[in-house]
């Protein structure tokens, strides 16, 4: 058994074993990403911070990873998934430390930065891990998973005014250093996967753990179906995240009057929805495939969830529903469709370069954003001031259906790579 690829894959009890540590890491992660928008009006009131401060915080998390986060996705190719999961954790919880230390603006967006330069490509350490570990009809359904868990950091994040108010009754320091105890367990779950994944790979057949140095040339080799779904990705997070996790709650206490553990808790449902939804459409399109129509039909509800808070003023409920149906949906099947059109060796610059490109729309979306609020004077005073945040989103929106569309076609017809049919084997 001394050649890998005669080995077999790893049982079940070992390979959900190394994901529940996996699982772990990326809820810690996830938490400490959102832990800005509990604290958002916190700051505003009682440290002065302006929107444009505000969405800076969660926008400078994004723009290292415009160079960064392609040369993460190389090192995770060279050296494996284990190891850089182990030392991407140890960077995040030095960023989290960092920003709840910070009694200024300055110090606390420093923090933000370290945090944003280990947690992206943390995430596509994570991603390739999954892709390792589960094959074929499983794989879906493993991502979603793992998304999953992420999302109840997520939630957790948005819910820990309720959970913990005495957090927040002393400010808006005491939350943060909630996150960093989190990114410390995180921390601790990487370092025990990466030991499982060593002892793994000595018994059992995983994916590639080393492969050949990346040459930047062939990303133009990368086939026009990849470049949709990049867009898709760019297009349709740049929205979500700096939406929900930025300035949703503010906006759900200045225009619609919640209070801020009522917005929290509203804010959290997107996420609730994505836990529990997630992984069952990860299970629908390993079964049945119709991964571009789906991608589709999830792009449809994001620009119809602004057309109903900015248009309609219709219920907050009804929104929410849209939202977190389509970010359960898209996400589900967008990361594992990456694999019908990359090779394996290629997964971790592939995801990388996803997740580059992806950091540049998360960067200009929260500067955006913030930007709108402080230009048309959005507050409690004046909830009609963020409007044109709405429609910045509502067409971002559409930005993201078109580019679903044209996979969608691109796929269905003679150009497809299986992404369409049930069961469908990988390259």
């Amino acid at each position: 058994m001394n050649d890998p690829l005669a080995r077999p894959p790893p049982p079940p009890a070992v390979a959900w074993t190394a994901f529940a540590f996996l699982s772990i890491a990326f809820f810690g992660n996830y938490y400490v990403y959102d832990s800005i928008g509990p604290v958002a009006e916190l700051l505003q009131k009682q440290a002065g911070f302006s929107d444009s401060q505000i969405g800076t915080l969660n926008a400078i998390y994004s723009a290292p990873n415009i160079v960064l986060v392609l040369a993460g996705g190389i090192f995770v190719d060279r050296f494996g998934a284990g190891r850089a999961m182990f030392l991407l954790t140890g960077v995040c919880l030095a960023g989290a430390i960092l920003t709840a230390a910070a009694d200024a603006f300055w110090p606390m967006a420093i923090g933000r930065l370290v945090f944003g330069i280990g947690a992206e490509s943390f995430i596509v350490a994570t991603t390739v891990a999954v892709a390792q570990w589960f094959r074929s009809a499983t794989l879906g359904f493993a991502l979603g998973l793992s998304l999953s868990f992420g999302r109840i950091g997520s939630y957790g994040a948005d819910l820990s005014p309720t959970l913990a108010p005495a957090l927040y009754e002393h400010g808006w320091k005491a939350p943060l250093w909630l996150a960093a105890g989190l990114a410390a367990a995180s921390f601790a779950a990487a370092a025990v996967f990466w030991l499982l994944e060593r002892r793994a790979r000595k018994r059992y057949s995983l994916g590639k753990a080393v492969t050949e140095r990346f040459v930047l040339a062939d990303a133009y080799r990368f086939d026009r179906s990849f470049w949709y779904i990049v867009a898709l990705c760019v297009t349709f997070y740049s929205v979500i995240f700096p939406f929900r996790s930025t300035f949703a709650i503010k906006y759900f206490q200045h225009a619609h009057g919640l209070a801020l553990d009522a917005a929290s808790l509203m804010n959290s449902h997107v996420f609730l929805a994505a836990i529990i939804a997630t992984p069952l459409f990860g299970l629908l399109v390993d079964r049945y495939g119709r991964r571009g129509l789906l991608m589709a039909a999830g792009s449809l509800l994001l620009p119809a969830t602004f057309a109903v808070l900015g248009l309609a003023h219709g219920s907050l409920w009804v929104a929410t529903v849209m939202m977190g149906v389509s970010f359960s949906l898209v996400p589900a099947v967008l990361w594992p469709s990456v694999t019908f059109l990359v090779e394996e060796r290629r997964y971790g610059t592939a995801f990388g370069l996803m997740t580059m490109l992806q950091a540049v729309g998360l960067t200009l979306g929260n500067l955006i954003a913030g930007y709108l609020n402080d230009r048309f004077g959005a507050s409690e005073s004046n909830p009609a001031g963020y409007e044109p945040m709405l429609w910045f989103f509502g067409l971002l929106s559409l930005a993201a259906l078109v580019f679903a569309v044209a996979l969608w076609l691109r796929e269905r017809g003679v150009a497809g790579h299986g992404m369409e049919r049930p069961h469908a084997s990988r390259p």
